[in-house]
């Protein structure tokens, strides 16, 4: 009988965790659905099979070995979605090479490092992708480009890369074209792939992900294909995916949420993956769920919040939608509403998680109440534990906040080559430390009130961001919100919130203020407001608070108060 006084939940589930690796288990999908649509991208006018993305698949990997890389090597890739992506993240599984996912808006500095950290062998780039030259960077980090044979590279900045592999139909000194690549693929690299799949173990390291280094260098999350197949199976599980399914994935892929909840969980099901475009374009996903009678979507809140609000919303056949995924960062409860009343997505569900847990924990079903989906992220994985402790790592009672720590087979296996950090964040009984709020409730539902880094201490008193901004969505005239802490000389902090109003609304302090002076207590009342159009944010959609209160910090010649 479960303990409901204890912050401390188990996913008891009677279906088994998957045994396969990736590329394995792509085999045995490919087998059961060979005809069934399972790539579709729009941009690149694909649409191939099941057993068609195997084959592409197979032939890729076997080119791979072919210019003389071997299971464990790391292969970078740095590029928006686009079918290569998901033909290399396959691949890459086949042939045991640790797929190394680079962040599309990387700039030079960032992307010299985590070559680098991880000692790349070799990287797989697109072009380029909207303002960002990704041959033009490259070139100027190895110079040597210019005048090497294609795959054998010294570059003085990047000494362990060797292979360098581009996208699309043109021909750059000293990269191999992708199409090229699938050219070299012999039958003894066929003979030599089946020979590699055999020998590989479901616990090998497959995937590498750097998280976003809102301090410090960014760290890279090791993954297994028992990590993130698992986890993209049961994210599928907990949406009812079947092979009848098609999802609209805009999420990057370079993210978890587009290659494990999206790529892995349609997989895994043999569902159809569905990509409109390189990048998030509310129109074309508009367009695309429409004409490829999408039953599922995939987004951050600030995606829907962006299809909510296009011009030509109503213009759009969204009936085919049923079910689909909102996560990524808090979702703010009138989006949640919204998006299940005017798109149709009648089982949309929540779903939480971390890079390092590869990433979901918490998922709400598609048949909770509406109450519990719009106001929780839904109750504990399968497979997976989870415990709330507070600031002295003791369990808290249930309906109490505290640092919520997870446990179970979707913990990564530890930051690339950096034990410290490894040890900082995973504990000796295996305890991933998120550094979320969290308060589970007396039936399992979590709900995340926070950051321990973005509680506001205002005066003594603990102030959850996440309350106020819910509270702040109720307003009329409010489209979207962030509120965070500023530094005061009287109080220690004070709220800041900045807002975007709905389109041709104006408002002013005044208003937000009133709104709130007689609902909610007077320290939780923002004392710095500020309209604006947007809000800084990762290529994956979630906010950057960490600089808006820089910018805040700036603009109001503030300084940092000095803790004891």
């Amino acid at each position: 009988m479960e303990d409901r006084t204890h912050s401390y939940t188990h996913g008891a589930s009677a279906t088994p965790l998957l045994s396969d690796t990736i590329g394995g288990h792509l085999d045995r999908v490919a087998a059961a659905f060979p005809d069934r649509d399972a790539l579709v991208v729009t941009h690149q006018d694909i649409r191939w099979s099941y057993d068609r993305l195997r084959r592409e698949t197979d032939t890729f990997a076997a080119g791979l070995l072919a210019l003389g890389l071997n299971p464990g090597d790391r292969i970078g890739i740095w590029s928006p979605n686009r079918m290569e992506w998901v033909v290399t993240q396959f691949a890459a599984a086949k042939a045991g090479l640790i797929l190394v996912n680079i962040n599309p808006a990387y700039r030079l500095h960032e992307l010299e490092y985590v070559l680098n950290k991880v000692r790349c062998v070799a990287l797989i780039l697109a072009p380029s992708f909207k303002a960002s030259d990704y041959l033009q960077m490259l070139e100027s980090l190895a110079p040597e480009l210019a005048h090497c044979p294609a795959g054998a590279l010294r570059a003085a900045k990047l000494p362990d890369l060797r292979v360098v592999i581009r996208m699309g139909d043109g021909q750059t000194p000293g990269m191999l074209t992708f199409a090229g690549v699938s050219g070299l693929a012999a039958d003894d690299h066929r003979t030599r792939l089946a020979e590699v799949a055999a020998s590989l173990q479901f616990d090998d390291t497959i995937n590498i992900q750097f998280t976003s280094g809102t301090t410090g260098r960014p760290k890279g999350a090791a993954l297994s294909h028992h990590n993130i197949l698992n986890n993209g199976f049961f994210v599928g599980e907990a949406i009812r995916l079947s092979q009848n399914d098609r999802m609209c994935i805009p999420v990057p892929f370079y993210h978890c949420f587009g290659m494990v909840m999206g790529n892995l969980g349609a997989v895994t099901h043999g569902a159809c993956m569905v990509i409109p475009g390189e990048g998030f374009d509310p129109q074309h996903v508009l367009q695309t769920v429409e004409a490829e009678r999408c039953t599922s979507l995939y987004g951050v809140p600030t995606m829907f919040i962006a299809l909510l609000n296009h011009p030509d919303f109503a213009r759009y056949d969204l009936r085919s939608l049923r079910t689909g995924i909102m996560a990524g960062s808090p979702c703010p409860i009138e989006v949640m509403r919204q998006v299940i009343e005017r798109m149709h997505l009648s089982e949309i569900t929540i779903a939480y998680g971390m890079t390092e847990t590869s990433p979901v924990s918490f998922q709400s079903a598609v048949d909770d109440p509406l109450e519990r989906r719009v106001s929780t992220v839904g109750r504990i994985h399968p497979h997976v534990e989870v415990k709330i402790v507070d600031a002295a790592g003791r369990i808290v009672p249930r309906g109490m906040a505290g640092e919520l720590l997870t446990r179970g087979y979707s913990v990564m296996r530890g930051y690339w080559d950096d034990d410290l950090q490894t040890g900082a964040a995973i504990d000796a009984a295996r305890w991933m430390h998120t550094g979320d709020l969290a308060v589970l409730d007396a039936d399992g539902y979590c709900n995340i009130v926070g950051r321990i880094k973005d509680m506001v201490i205002r005066g003594g008193e603990n102030i959850y961001p996440r309350e106020i901004e819910e509270f702040l969505h109720g307003h009329p005239k409010i489209r979207d919100v962030q509120v965070f802490g500023v530094p005061d000389p009287q109080f220690g902090e004070q709220l800041c919130a900045w807002i975007i109003l709905k389109d041709g609304l104006r408002m002013s302090d005044a208003e937000v203020t009133d709104f709130c002076a007689s609902q909610i207590a007077h320290y939780k009342v923002p004392r710095v407001i500020r309209f604006v159009e947007s809000f800084p944010m990762t290529v994956t959609g979630k906010i950057q608070k960490f600089v808006m209160r820089k910018m805040m910090i700036e603009e109001l010649g503030l300084r940092e108060q000095k803790t004891a």
